[in-house]
């Protein structure tokens, strides 16, 4: 019963996102999902489960994977699909469920940040049981008025510290770099915080959105900076938009922003730089019709893939 019951929620799940005809990008998928391009070729795309959280962990896998995605970047932090006090009950479940459904379970995103921090310790062991492979981190901010370089110093021995507990693990936390007041909006800033730890324990999740948003046309500088210590990369775009007088970033689908991605592309293949691949969907903002949230899903998923083959 309980099989033919996960046949019937696939079978809706798959007919949902099916339904549009107006989505031209389905003939690029076999019948179970897989990309239309060699896998050689093939970026392993996550979807961020974020934008799944509506769903619980059965019904999330489920649609991760009718959507085509090769996993799922797992929120295991506060209001996350695992919550950290529950890690050792609900991670194992949470895995199971997403590869039972011929997903990939190697990366989550978490708000850990201290090496010291017990809750910390237990989730990251938690995972590292799982076969989850790298985390990104939680963010450091500065204090008001301090000074920053010797911030970034203090961060930095947190930062080897930590890396030495994922090292024994064999787990890599990644931070990622982020735009506006978080420590590492700058990406000089996370190569310093990584500087002196071990590259097996702690790498950059490297996000072109922030980088491009912060870096304009630098960013390429800033990935050939950091391509050696590149454990995750993040897709989303944006582009700057006038709201009531005022600039601001507004993100957008991917393909529809100032995000050039087939630069991107290009330089990440140049690099040879083969790191799991979480996909954001931040401009979903409002919406809340999940038949729209799907195919939304979908249509992202595609272009991401069509830059990637044309570059």
């Amino acid at each position: 019963m309980e099989k033919s019951n996960q046949v019937t929620r696939r079978r809706f799940v798959r007919d949902t996102i099916l339904s549009s005809a107006a989505l031209p990008f389905i003939s690029g998928l076999s019948a179970g999902g897989t990309p239309f391009f060699k896998a050689a070729n093939q970026l392993q795309i996550h979807i961020f489960s974020k934008h799944l959280q509506f769903l619980d962990l059965q019904n999330m896998a489920e649609a991760a994977a009718e959507i085509g995605f090769n996993g799922v970047d797992l929120t295991v932090r506060p209001k996350g699909h695992v919550l950290p006090e529950q890690v050792e009950e609900v991670l194992p479940r949470a895995v199971e469920h997403i590869k039972n459904n011929g997903l990939k379970a190697d990366m989550m995103t978490t708000s850990i940040n201290d090496p010291d921090d017990g809750t910390a310790r237990k989730v990251l062991s938690a995972a590292a049981s799982q076969g989850i492979k790298t985390y990104r981190m939680g963010y450091w901010r500065y204090k008001k008025g301090e000074d920053i370089p010797a911030a970034l110093a203090r961060f930095g021995k947190k930062m080897q510290k930590l890396a030495k507990f994922n090292k024994k693990l064999g787990i890599n936390g990644a931070y990622q770099n982020h735009s506006g007041t978080f420590v590492g909006a700058s990406l000089w800033e996370v190569w310093q915080l990584l500087e002196n730890t071990d590259e097996e324990g702690a790498g950059a999740q490297y996000d072109i959105r922030h980088a491009t948003l912060e870096g304009g046309y630098y960013w390429k500088t800033s990935l050939a900076l950091l391509q050696k210590r590149i454990s995750s990369l993040v897709l989303k775009d944006f582009k700057w938009h006038k709201v009531n007088g005022k600039w601001k970033a507004v993100n957008t689908p991917i393909g529809e922003g100032m995000v050039d991605f087939e630069s991107f592309f290009r330089l990440v293949k140049q690099y040879q730089i083969n790191v799991p691949v979480s996909l954001h969907y931040e401009y979903l903002g409002g919406m809340t019709d999940r038949n729209e949230i799907f195919q939304t899903m979908k249509k992202d998923l595609e272009k991401v893939r069509r830059l990637w083959n044309n570059t």
